[in-house]
């Protein structure tokens, strides 16, 4: 190993937290339980549903582990709820559920936000998904990357579900002005890029 190579690998952190943020049903949950499969225990982190809102809680799993040539990351992955700016009762009707069921979830959604921006304070890092299936110019991906950016924290743009034939990873990137990765958390493809991104943050 030359100078320059023991220098680089003597200055990576040997454990990160990253967090998982973005809209509802941008496919969040999927990517975590993604990187528990492939890095962690073999077991899903959290319940994947189109219904908006699934997950209302922060979970966490620790001890995701990548490895490069330079040695082991030890991750703990923070899969959060998803953020938006109202929380609506009338669209959990729509996917089936009472109005007593609609408004409970709904109030619980809306904690659920608040918790997803409270997590921001003990990351070291995040990957922010956004559905590259639909038009990227949601204002909740631009107030996760302005709460982002305000603290300083790393992130990585994810443009999920590039499984879908209406997919714009392109769109995607000139909306943010920003590399992004082209992923599909479902098939598992753009994985080894995503995992050179977290990699390349704990080398910063």
């Amino acid at each position: 190993m030359g100078i320059l190579a023991r220098i680089f690998a003597k200055s990576r952190k040997h454990s990160l937290t990253i967090g998982i943020l973005g809209a509802p049903n941008a496919g969040k949950t999927t990517l975590a339980n993604r990187i528990s499969v492939e890095c962690g225990n073999g077991k899903f982190l959290g319940r994947v549903s189109p219904i908006p809102h699934e997950t209302r809680e922060c979970f966490a799993m620790e001890h995701c582990v990548i490895t490069d040539q330079h040695g082991s990351l030890d991750l703990t992955i923070v899969d959060t709820p998803g953020i938006a700016t109202s929380v609506d009762y009338r669209e959990f009707q729509l996917h089936g559920l009472s109005r007593e069921e609609s408004i409970t979830r709904a109030k619980e959604a809306t904690r659920g936000v608040v918790k997803a921006i409270q997590s921001l304070d003990r990351l070291d890092a995040a990957i922010v998904v956004v559905d590259a299936a639909k038009a990227p110019f949601d204002q909740v991906n631009w107030t996760v990357m302005g709460n982002l950016e305000a603290r300083n924290i790393p992130l990585i743009v994810a443009a999920n579900k590039t499984d879908l034939p209406e997919a714009d990873p392109k769109l995607v990137q000139e909306t943010f002005q920003s590399e992004i990765i082209p992923i599909s958390a479902k098939k598992g493809t753009g994985m080894n890029e995503l995992y050179g991104c977290i990699l390349a943050i704990a080398n910063s």
